[in-house]
């Protein structure tokens, strides 16, 4: 078996001494009560447990940050170069054009960069940020997958479809390494999550915190900012702001029950501790999830039964529902994937038809109209009159005027291909051919 490709036994159990923190120093050499790392296959949940107290619903990975060496090629660094400065004009027409087409995604082209990552392209599968051809000590590509991609296919089918985008703008040296991974377990439980104290966790860090939304208790933090941190947080309670209601089927699926709250355990791992334990490289890093969970969960962080007879911590019997935790396989499937997902950012019809009929009904009280299908003509006409005012200050038609905005949304929403020069419409092939004459 190639090295690169090693197990979680044989890539986290030979760390070296001189890649541990001093608390795991200490412990490989025995000279602290701190647990060693163990990266053994721990016993799985059985399917006998009482679901009232604990049922899992969906686990895996749920954010995914990669690094792609490589160079852009340089008529793709040419044609960013000119659609950035499309999407920095004060004209919404150039505004709009800003767009980069590949494969089934319309990317946005941002105005800004940030770092050494002049060019941003996003859509609602990834956020690429990409150096410049002659940036030979920075990757080419610095991606951000989104959440909600990974919940619609496998990672090696997501990894395969920004691969295949990434390939029209450069060369690609190298397999993908990682730079942020974010394990997740969605679960159900009647235990109460603010029952313990703080000091019930026992945790390589020393940030520990708990938060409430209205005086209501959503969760804790652990580690928040270091290298490696960890939430434990009410998820139901969370996607009533972060639009994240694609989940909710999923939990159906897996037998949740609706009366009852979805807690979310994540733990976020970033590169300095790939890199401790030699699993940086993607494919590596995915044939370990069960090593840096288990470690995640035995060794950097436990919830514990505190003990006043014993002071030493380390010694503290491991809460129930942390036992059920730390079990979860995550060589198995954490879940059904999602059918629908959409490359595009749109907001919801809740969304869109909220705000329309708060206008709506706001006019309507104010010219005192009660009948909906009334309201909304006389809305209809009152807007078409106001646009056309606006249109005609702006020394447009109501057609122009109208179909700037609609494109600069579309941008955003990655739902429609506005209108493009010739040259940015090539693909890097075809505009490689027509620059050389051929």
């Amino acid at each position: 078996m190639p090295k690169e490709q090693s197990t979680q036994s044989g890539v986290l159990s030979e760390m070296q001494d001189a890649k541990l923190d001093p608390p795991a120093r200490a412990a490989a050499d025995g000279s602290s009560d701190a647990p060693a790392l163990d990266t053994s296959p721990t016993n799985r949940v059985s399917n006998k447990y009482n679901h009232e107290y604990f049922q899992p619903l969906r686990w895996g990975v749920d954010s995914l940050y990669l690094s792609f060496a490589g160079n852009l090629h340089t008529d793709q660094e040419n044609k960013l170069d000119r659609l950035k400065k499309l999407a920095q004009s004060d004209l919404l027409t150039d505004q709009a054009q800003a767009q980069f087409p590949v494969n089934n995604h319309i990317f946005e082209v941002k105005d800004k960069g940030t770092g050494m990552f002049p060019y941003i392209l996003e859509d609602n599968c990834f956020r690429i940020q990409l150096s410049r051809q002659r940036a030979k000590s920075m990757p080419m590509a610095y991606v951000k997958i989104s959440s909600e991609y990974l919940t619609h296919k496998p990672v090696d089918d997501v990894v395969s479809d920004l691969t295949s985008v990434l390939d029209v703008l450069g060369v690609l040296e190298s397999r993908p390494k990682t730079s942020r991974i974010d394990l997740f377990l969605d679960f159900s439980s009647n235990e109460n999550m603010d029952s313990w104290h703080r000091d019930a966790w026992v945790t390589r860090s020393e940030k520990i915190h708990q938060y409430a939304i209205k005086g209501d208790f959503s969760g804790w933090s652990i580690g928040m900012g270091s290298g490696m941190s960890a939430r434990l947080y009410n998820k139901t309670l969370e996607i009533l702001s972060s639009n994240k209601q694609y989940l909710i089927p999923l939990w159906a699926e897996a037998g949740w029950d609706k009366n009852n709250p979805v807690w979310r355990l994540e733990f976020e791992i970033k590169r300095d501790v790939l890199v401790q334990f030699d699993v940086q490289s993607l494919n590596v890093t995915l044939d370990n999830l069960n090593g840096l969970w288990s470690y995640a969960t035995t060794d950097w962080l436990k919830l514990t039964i505190p003990s006043t007879a014993d002071t030493n911590r380390s010694r503290w019997p491991i809460h129930p529902l942390w036992a059920y935790f730390s079990s979860v396989d995550f060589a198995t499937q954490g879940g059904e994937l999602s059918r629908h997902f959409s490359e595009q950012r749109i907001p919801s019809n809740q969304r869109l038809f909220d705000y329309g009929f708060s206008a709506i009904s706001s006019f309507m009280a104010r010219e005192g109209i009660t009948d909906l299908l009334e309201g909304v003509e006389a809305y209809y006409r009152g807007l078409s009159d106001h646009l056309n005012n606006r249109a005609m200050n702006a020394g447009a038609s109501f057609e122009v005027y109208l179909e700037e905005r609609v494109a600069v949304k579309a941008k955003r929403f990655n739902s429609i291909l506005n209108k493009q020069t010739a040259e940015d419409q090539l693909t890097s092939d075809e505009y490689r051919r027509y620059s050389d004459g051929e």
